[in-house]
């Protein structure tokens, strides 16, 4: 009863555009649903950049090989996805980290088989997460270990420095800004992790914080996201 009141209440809307759905069940509106793009099947079998490689291996893995396994995600950054990320991370919506969790377990359902057990969000500063409120990351690393019934511990990664935002700059600017910006503690020592944020773009930010738990101890760091950007042409 209290389910169908709060329905009433605060019926399901699309994600991406707010309108309301007909019904539970949905992430999406008709409009929107058509509109999602998903990550194509060809890419790169270590970092998932989009595209046919010479060996499945981009050229920016084969220069420069991650301190991660694996990095995958279900969506390509654009259209509604890219909508829903916005106004989750931007526009005061966290509340979406629920919807947008369970959309994850269920769009990487075949990578989280064989991926680890230990959910560790890929944290905003201190300094950021004081003007935003939430870390989307973390709130994101929650819903997904909770649908999955996986741990998702807060604290165990964080970021010693604030950086710039990451848009419009070049690559190697990308990767000099998140350069020795996180510290892991020993907790993750002889673990697996599943290193979890919402876009991965070039990968700077997730090499850096791979190197971080690396660097405490973690035995095997994979690297799971909403959503992938199209880096290489």
């Amino acid at each position: 009863m209290l389910k169908a009141l709060l329905d009433v209440l605060y019926p399901p809307a699309c994600i991406a555009c707010a309108r309301v759905l007909p019904g539970p069940g949905a992430f999406f509106c008709e409009s929107c649903d058509t509109a999602v793009e998903r990550l194509p099947p060809a890419c790169c079998r270590t970092c998932a950049e989009p595209g046919t490689f010479p060996g499945a291996t981009c050229p920016r893995c084969r220069a420069s090989p991650p301190p991660f396994s694996r990095a995958w995600a279900p969506f390509a950054h654009e259209g509604p996805v890219s909508r829903a990320i916005h106004r989750f991370k931007y526009e005061d919506r966290p509340e979406l980290a629920a919807p947008l969790g369970e959309l994850l377990a269920a769009e990487a359902r075949s990578f989280l088989t064989h991926a680890p057990t230990l959910v560790v969000a890929l944290p905003l500063h201190t300094r950021r997460y004081r003007a935003r409120k939430y870390d989307q990351a973390q709130l994101l690393a929650g819903a997904l270990a909770k649908h999955l019934g996986h741990e998702a511990p807060v604290g165990w990664l964080t970021r010693t420095r604030e950086t710039q935002r990451q848009v419009g700059l070049s690559e190697e600017a990308r990767a000099d800004n998140v350069d020795g910006a996180f510290r892991a503690t020993t907790d993750v020592a002889d673990r697996d992790v599943l290193l979890l944020d919402d876009v991965f773009t070039t990968g700077a930010t997730a090499r850096a914080a791979a190197t971080a738990l690396s660097a405490a101890g973690a035995s095997r760091v994979e690297v799971l996201t909403l959503a992938r950007a199209f880096t290489l042409t």
